[in-house]
Parts: structure tokens; C-alpha cells; sequence
């Protein structure tokens, strides 16, 4: 970015990934290689297929409850407020175990692209 600017109307349609979520990309240019903003949208009773990412990865909870699976670590409760830190080539997965949809944002840097996606082997 060179200069200060504010983008109107930049969000893609919501689509279903074969993750098993729904994915609205709100900011994914190739003229800002730094950074990625995406809306993921799990269903209740959802677990996303495990992953990894060449990138890190931020979970941002913004509605919902759910238990998210890290590499290395026990699986954990989120809920909206909660920030889910994810470096590059963690496994992941998350699965809503609450009543209505789980929403988060998915922050990457730098940006995402789907080259950088990889279903993990060990699931």
C-alpha cells in the first residue's frame, strides 16, 4: 500500500469449501501480498476437515461456541472475543459445538492463497 484508501462493497458471495465451512472473502488482493481477511461460517455439528496452512493464520471469534484442535496443543473452547493464533503449517480444524452458526474471521499473513492450503495427512 502506498497511499490511504477505503474500498466500498469488496466482499465476495459466501461459498462452501470442501473444508466443510463457509468462506466470504472480504479482502484477498494480489496488489497486497501482506495480509488476507476471510469470513468463515461453520454450521452446528460442523468439524472442518484438518489442515494446514503455509501461512499464519489468526481466528478472530465473532459468534458462536466452538472447540478448536491445534497442533500441540489440547483442543480448546472459543467463543465470541476469544483470537485463535495458528502459525504456518500447524494442523487445525475447528468444530461448532453450539446451537447457532459459528463465525470467525480468518486473518493471514501474509496473504492467502490456495496453493498455501493443505488437507493434513494425520487426520
Amino acid at each position: 500500500m502506498d497511499h490511504p484508501d477505503i474500498l466500498h462493497g469488496v466482499c465476495a458471495d459466501e461459498t462452501l469449501t470442501p473444508e466443510r465451512c463457509f468462506i466470504t472473502e472480504l479482502w484477498n488482493h494480489a496488489d497486497d501480498t501482506a495480509a488476507s481477511v476471510a469470513q468463515a461460517r461453520v454450521e452446528p455439528g460442523v468439524l472442518t476437515q484438518r489442515h494446514r496452512l503455509d501461512v499464519d493464520e489468526r481466528y478472530v471469534i465473532t459468534k458462536g461456541c466452538g472447540r478448536v484442535q491445534l497442533e500441540g496443543l489440547d483442543p480448546q473452547i472459543v467463543v465470541a472475543g476469544d483470537v485463535v493464533l495458528i502459525p504456518a503449517h500447524c494442523a487445525q480444524q475447528i468444530e461448532n459445538i453450539g446451537r447457532e452458526d459459528l463465525v470467525f474471521l480468518c486473518v493471514c499473513t501474509p496473504r492467502f492463497e490456495l496453493s498455501c492450503y493443505h488437507p493434513a495427512d494425520d487426520s
